[in-house]
């Protein structure tokens, strides 16, 4: 997605949206029905679209274009402006839901290994339109956040293609579809997010297969024609775009914490070791935790050089360990007590185990 066509209004949108689908035409024209079946279209979907994509889009990309915009307003916009071309190629795909396609799907495996169906070609343009947008709209959420991201990091990219498809997010799905769906859209909309469950060790063809099947769905119902087609293309980014931005602003805040806390202590090794104890205080460890201590641990190698191996290689915490840190640390312990206050709010409300904890920290911290 680009700015090129928003001057141009809706001629504009058009014109961007039917030159990326002839793009697509020609990418789809480059596989075979085994591609298709087996999902390895989604790889070299994620090879073409995206990697030249982030490229070329990155902080400094927003920045000359939106300078002086507070990200939440940016990523607003390119929710919507994802939600109106992902609508518009609906409307354009339209003829490809068909009991035709449908039938031609199954027909797959009798193709020539060099050529696919002319309808099911059609229904891949749509397929790869919406997964494209789907997973570039992610990817500019997370870079407006300012989250890193790196996608020659097999995990940052499987990151990435679980929140740009909402892959385990049936929940997210679920509670989305009161407020932003109208009601004789929300079943077939929780049929769309149903079963979306992925094992990333299961690798991108598995992700290229789960993706052709949940869009399918678009053309399951017969005689819908275009209607169905914009507002499943619609919804269904609008929905991905709000959960990205749910993760992704989850993650710049658990970040923008860990860089105030790491900047503004005076005790950066005992700061660890108090966070990881409060964190341990109720014996788990929610995402946001164990986010936060990570980032704490890189902001105090970075900023203070403080690397503690003994840390690192820690199975089983002992108070009594943390406590003697604590006693031999000089000056007021104030930062102390505040950072491990904000560690205990991380991931919401603190519970009793916490308050107990953060109690004898006052208590210590001040006759220190």
């Amino acid at each position: 997605m680009t700015e090129a066509a928003i001057d141009g209004g809706d001629d504009g949108d058009r014109k961007l949206v039917e030159h990326e689908r002839a793009e697509l035409r020609e990418f789809i024209k480059g596989l075979s029905p085994d591609d298709i079946k087996s999902g390895g279209w989604f790889t070299k979907l994620v090879a073409q679209g995206l990697r030249s994509y982030t490229d070329k889009v990155d902080w400094q990309y927003f920045q000359d274009r939106y300078a002086g915009v507070p990200a939440d307003a940016v990523v607003d916009q390119r929710i919507k402006m994802a939600a109106r071309y992902a609508a518009l190629e609906g409307g354009l795909s339209a003829g490809a839901y068909t009991a035709t396609v449908v039938a031609t799907l199954g027909s797959l495996g009798g193709a020539s290994p060099a050529t696919v169906p002319a309808a099911v070609a059609t229904l891949m343009v749509d397929v790869a339109f919406i997964t494209r947008i789907q997973l570039r709209l992610a990817y500019d959420v997370a870079v407006l956040y300012r989250v890193p991201l790196d996608l020659s990091d097999p995990e940052d990219m499987w990151k990435l293609i679980r929140v740009a498809f909402t892959i385990k997010g049936g929940e997210m799905a679920r509670e989305g579809v009161a407020k932003a769906v109208p009601i004789m859209m929300r079943p077939l909309i929780k049929r769309f997010y149903s079963g979306a469950v992925l094992n990333a060790a299961r690798g991108l063809p598995f992700a290229g297969r789960f993706l052709l099947q949940r869009n399918i769905i678009k053309i399951g119902i017969p005689v819908v024609g275009v209607p169905l087609a914009v507002v499943m293309n619609r919804y269904t980014t609008l929905l991905a775009g709000r959960h990205a931005r749910a993760v992704f602003r989850n993650e710049a805040r658990v970040i923008e914490l860990a860089e105030g806390l790491s900047e503004r202590t005076r005790h950066p090794r005992s700061m660890l070791w108090v966070a990881w104890l409060v964190i341990m205080a109720d014996h788990e460890i929610a995402d946001d935790e164990a986010l936060l201590i990570r980032h704490l641990a890189r902001l105090v190698r970075d900023r203070h050089q403080v690397i503690d191996g003994r840390l690192e290689q820690l199975v089983d915490l002992d108070a009594s360990e943390v406590w003697r840190r604590l006693d031999a640390e000089p000056g007021d312990l104030a930062d102390i007590i505040e950072m491990a206050d904000r560690v205990a709010t991380v991931d919401g409300d603190v519970n009793a185990s916490e308050e107990t904890l953060l109690s004898e920290l006052r208590d210590r911290c001040r006759r220190a």
